[in-house]
């Protein structure tokens, strides 16, 4: 999830770990969501298996929280969508909230293509995505 140079728009995010140029760091942090169906929850969304997923249970909008232990730089987030599979369950609209804890999360700015990079990279204790 960081990363010292921007990331090409459309890179492969595993591929850019094996070269270095990213680090995975999402097993530093505690991962919650808003709700889930049973079997569908954090591991299913964390699991790098394309063929499981994170299933929602709840009313909008659908959060998935990133708690981690320390202020940690995150320029870098990685989302995957499949349309094709999802229809129309595929997010219209993805917001990328940080803060260092619920009561002072702000929204900001990200440039979505296949990666989701965070311009203004900023030490954060939590990030929070909306969907």
């Amino acid at each position: 999830m960081t990363t010292p140079n921007k990331t090409p728009p459309g890179a492969d995010p595993k591929q850019l770990e094996r070269t270095g140029t990213v680090r995975e760091i999402g097993s530093q942090a505690v991962w919650s969501l808003s709700s889930c169906k049973p079997g569908f929850g954090v591991d299913q969304l964390r699991d790098d298996n394309l063929e499981t997923y994170w299933q929602s249970d709840g009313s909008q909008p659908h959060l998935v929280n990133i708690q981690f232990r320390r202020k940690t730089t995150v320029k870098t987030l990685c989302i995957y969508a499949d349309y094709k599979s999802d229809e129309s369950y595929t997010p219209s609209k993805i917001s990328v909230r940080v803060g260092n804890n619920f009561h002072n999360l702000q929204e900001i700015r990200v440039d979505f293509h296949i990666l989701a990079v965070v311009n203004n990279a900023t030490m954060n204790m939590r990030v929070q995505i909306a969907l």
